[in-house]
This record gives C-alpha cells, sequence and structure tokens, in this order.
C-alpha cells in the first residue's frame, strides 16, 4: 500500500468514523471505497473492513456507554444472536462470487437509505422489541448480514430497532455494542478462509476511532435526525451507483 493510498484510506475512514458515531451507519461506505478506488479485491475489502469494526465497535459502545446510551437489556439478547450468525456469514462470503456480494451491498444501502429516509419510525409497539427470541432471530440476521456484506452491524440493526419505536440514540447505540461481537466473529471466520488485509485494516481502525469520538459528541449535541438524514442521501447515492456499476458490467459481459 502506498503512502498516498494510505493517506487517503485514513482522511476518507475518518469522515466516515464521525457517520458512525454520530449515526452508527456509515461504516458501509468502506467496502466501495476499497473496491472501486483503491482497486482491492471486493472479499479482501470485506476482510479489512470487518477487523477494523473491532476497535470501531469497542469505541463506539465505550463512548455511548459511558453518557448511558445503551440499553444492555436489548443489546445483550441481539449479542447472543449475531455472533454465530456473524461466523456463519463470515464463512458464506467465501463461497460468494465478487458480483453477487457487491449486489448484496447495493441493495443494503439502498435498504438503509429508504429506512433513514422515512419521516418516522413505524407504528409496531415498544414492547415487540423485548420479545427475547425476536431480538435473538435480530441480533443473528444482523450478524449473518453484515459478515456476509463487509457493511457494519448498524446498516442492518439500526433501521428495524427505529422501525420498533427504540428511541433514536438508544438505537444507536445498542447498534454500537453488537457491532463490536460481529466483527470479531466475522474477522476469525475471514482469517480462517485467508481474507482479511490487515494493514489496510489497522489504517482504517485508527482512522475510525477519531471520528467516532468527534461523532458521538455530535450526536449527543445535535439533531440525530438531521445527521442521519445526510447519512441517508450518500448512502443512497453510492447504492445506486453500485448497482447502476455491476448491471453495466453484466450487460457488457452478455454483449
Amino acid at each position: 500500500m502506498s503512502g498516498m493510498l494510505a493517506l487517503l484510506l485514513a482522511g476518507f475512514s475518518g469522515l466516515v468514523g464521525i457517520l458512525v458515531g454520530a449515526t452508527s451507519i456509515g461504516g458501509v461506505l468502506l467496502v466501495p471505497f476499497l473496491t472501486y478506488f483503491a482497486g482491492i479485491d471486493v472479499h479482501a475489502a470485506i476482510g479489512a473492513a470487518m477487523f477494523s469494526y473491532i476497535f470501531a465497535g469497542a469505541a463506539g459502545a465505550w463512548f455511548y456507554s459511558r453518557r448511558g446510551s445503551i440499553q444492555w437489556s436489548i443489546a445483550g439478547w441481539l449479542i447472543l444472536g449475531a455472533m454465530p450468525g456473524a461466523f456463519a456469514g463470515s464463512m458464506a462470503k467465501s463461497a460468494a462470487s465478487g458480483p453477487a456480494l457487491e449486489g448484496l451491498i447495493g441493495l443494503l444501502l439502498l435498504f438503509a437509505a429508504y429506512t433513514a429516509m422515512r419521516p418516522g419510525p413505524g407504528r409496531a409497539g415498544p414492547g415487540r422489541v423485548m420479545a427475547k427470541p425476536l431480538l435473538v432471530a435480530l441480533g443473528g440476521l444482523t450478524g449473518f448480514g453484515s459478515a456476509m456484506s463487509g457493511t457494519s452491524g448498524p446498516l442492518i440493526l439500526l433501521p428495524i430497532l427505529l422501525w420498533l419505536n427504540v428511541p433514536v440514540i438508544s438505537a444507536i447505540g445498542v447498534a454500537q455494542a453488537v457491532q463490536l461481537p460481529i466483527a470479531l466473529l466475522a474477522t476469525g471466520g475471514n482469517f480462517l478462509s485467508g481474507t482479511v488485509a490487515l494493514l489496510i485494516g489497522l489504517v482504517i481502525a485508527l482512522a475510525l476511532i477519531g471520528g467516532i469520538a468527534a461523532g458521538a459528541a455530535l450526536a449527543h449535541a445535535l439533531s440525530p435526525s438531521a445527521l442521519k438524514r445526510g447519512v441517508a442521501w450518500v448512502v443512497l447515492v453510492v447504492g445506486i451507483g453500485i448497482l447502476v456499476r455491476l448491471f453495466a458490467a453484466q450487460f457488457a459481459m452478455v454483449n
């Protein structure tokens, strides 16, 4: 990795860290950046991003926990399901094709943008989120999808928590906490399949931590909904770009 690439990666990761700290979503932008701008294979990009989420999850959980913004009664059951789901997803990833993974990432981006742009949470009662079997199942889905695509756990988890009427700051805090065990188990699976670019992951992680500290402070001082809408537009543009590029590439292969 060249010095210029390391600087660009650190700068971009710092900005992503601010988004992650403020809204818990934003890490999803790392894999497209590594793939399309740095020219890294999508499997290696997912492995590097997931490795960096170990540090991002630890930092995010610490910053939110010290402010009392994590409902551990929810997070604990989510983690119970997320850990085996993450390991299974990391092993399934190694057998998936590059275009399939890119398509999954693009669709997840559009889903995240849609849910973040909605004017408010759905009408589901808050009691639903407290059901332990639901939390374990939701954790498993989050872990599998995150490890499979290289997106941070909050991308999948946060929109669902908001739909279940969990308060925004609490939902962000829970998503930060669940991210850590997902990243740990997924990285273990990625090491077994040999798809972790360790140096790239370390550069990302160091930059993420600084950005997350700033983003967490913003989340508790400014309107989270405004920050989330800003992230939603960025994620929407990136998601559309990935899918357009993927369809164009497949069309070119056919012709």
